[in-house]
């Protein structure tokens, strides 16, 4: 299968001469395409720092990281910029959805910052608001619909570029149960049918058995992996829990 990630010995720290905190100590990983991959952790672990320097958000203090066959640090700001626009998509915790545009003008935004045609526009608006069911609230603007329907709205606007690979930072953190196994369950869905690449940072068990494999980090290092295999969800639900408890996190447990 091809590979759309890998990072070599990633290193992040922080701090001056003196007072230097070490984020991540050389982590080195893979994803491949169609993967939907889970990023668990006790708090403080380097989850999100280490989602913040794959994503060219944030950038590491060494080590290599290639997406879809480039180098990161071989790109300048002005090309990673158009890189993330059009190569990577974001799921956040809080939506990051714009207040004054309606549901479908925030999904469709990044095809009309590409002047994309009409045309093309619709169609795959239609197509994806009808996987993730926002098709009814197309009108509505995000004050009007609960935070399931703008996790919903959020995750259609970073598919809709049809992205090499999707980070997910907690996406259902600020949901309830319903709203949060709707969304994983269209995540799941969207691996299967789109054959998207989805990276979660997570420190909930029961998103992370949405996930084919979960890599755990302690102390900036990569503890271990697990794959689910053949097991069930509740299977592989209960294998996670068993990691986290080694671990020590703190972390939602209930199936």
């Amino acid at each position: 299968m091809e590979t759309i990630l890998k990072a070599s010995k990633i290193r992040k720290v922080y701090g001056s001469k003196g007072s230097l905190y070490p984020a991540l100590s050389g982590i080195s990983m893979e994803v491949l395409r169609g993967e939907f991959v889970g990023v668990m952790g006790p708090s403080g672990a380097g989850k999100s720092t280490l989602l913040n320097v794959l994503s060219s958000i944030d950038q590491p203090t060494s080590g290599e990281i290639e997406i879809g066959g480039k180098l990161l640090k071989e790109m300048s700001q002005k090309e990673l910029a158009l890189y993330r626009r059009d190569m990577l998509g974001f799921i956040f915790q809080d939506y990051n959805l714009l207040d004054t545009m309606t549901v479908k003008d925030n999904i469709v935004l990044p095809l009309a910052l590409n002047k994309m045609k009409v045309k093309e526009i619709e169609d795959r608006f239609e197509l994806i608001a009808r996987q993730f069911d926002v098709l009814s609230i197309k009108d509505k603007y995000p004050g009007q619909i609960s935070g399931g329907q703008k996790q919903r709205t959020a995750v259609c606007r970073a598919m809709i570029t049809e992205p090499a690979l999707i980070f997910a930072d907690e996406p259902t953190g600020a949901l309830d149960s319903k709203s949060a196994t709707n969304l994983l369950e269209g995540l799941a869905k969207a691996k299967e049918i789109r054959n998207a690449t989805i990276l979660m940072v997570t420190h909930d068990a029961f998103a992370a058995s949405y996930c084919e494999r979960v890599l755990f980090i302690k102390d900036g290092e990569i503890y271990t992996e697990i794959y689910r295999g053949n097991a069930s969800r509740k299977q592989f639900f209960n294998k996670i829990l068993e990691v986290l408890a080694m671990l020590g996190g703190d972390v939602n447990d209930t199936f």
